[in-house]
């Protein structure tokens, strides 16, 4: 089934990231960890995301346990290991919130086009999401966790627009970014980098101000929103 533009919209469903996008952390535990252990800001998380010891996690390969040890191994040397494996649990169990102004931007555009959310996430993103009580935000949520594979890799773009049900070159794409933008744009989908709100309400006038239009799935009337593809 594909999306057919019934108004002159530039697109025909939304890929979203997750984090940085919809969701934030708060890390203001582990960097008070880091300065009592008399470490610089940020150490942790760039031994945690570093390729060697996050892609298996976004992979689906280990869970946030085994994630923590590896986080422990690479911290080896410059703290002791109860105080690395302090800071690496305090990153895995970070508390998190969701932008309220980007949900429900989300949830207005999704009144007239697809949205996919396309993360690089965790096996726990369906807990993740339930927490945060937005569990029917999207359409469909592909996870590199759940597919094998993570941003900027083609494959998960072309995932994404097939879940859509909607042609590449007519999905909006957004995300924090460059690396991942940039990939989306060469298969020749729109790429918007997200840095705030104001930068999708520029690209979702049509939506957001009530203008809107309709989508055709194969009947006169259809809405997008109320298709085979809700979860």
């Amino acid at each position: 089934m594909t999306i057919t533009n019934t108004c002159d919209r530039p697109f025909d469903a939304v890929l979203c990231d997750l984090d940085n996008v919809i969701r934030f952390y708060d890390l203001t535990r582990l960097a008070e960890l880091e300065q009592a252990a008399g470490l610089t800001e940020g150490t942790t998380t760039r031994v945690a995301y570093a390729p060697e010891t996050d892609l298996p996690l976004l992979l689906g390969k280990i869970g946030k346990e085994e994630w923590v040890e590896a986080i422990v191994l690479g911290l080896a040397g410059e703290v002791s290991e109860p105080q690395a494996r302090e800071l690496g649990t305090a990153l895995a169990e970070a508390p998190f919130w969701a932008d309220e102004v980007v949900v429900t931007m989300l949830r207005r555009v999704r009144e007239h086009v697809p949205l996919v959310l396309v993360t690089n996430a965790t096996m726990e993103w369906e807990s993740d999401l339930e927490s945060l009580g937005l569990s029917d935000l999207a359409d469909r949520v592909v996870s590199s966790a759940r597919v094998g594979v993570v941003k900027p890799d083609r494959e998960i773009y072309e995932i994404a627009a097939e879940q859509a049900e909607t042609d590449i070159e007519r999905c909006l794409f957004i995300d924090d970014r460059l690396e991942n933008i940039e990939a989306a744009v060469e298969l020749g989908m729109t790429g918007v980098r997200y840095r705030g709100p104001e930068d999708l309400q520029k690209v979702w006038g049509f939506a957001l101000d009530g203008r809107g239009c309709t989508s055709s799935t194969g009947g006169p009337g259809t809405r997008v929103g109320e298709g085979p593809g809700d979860r």
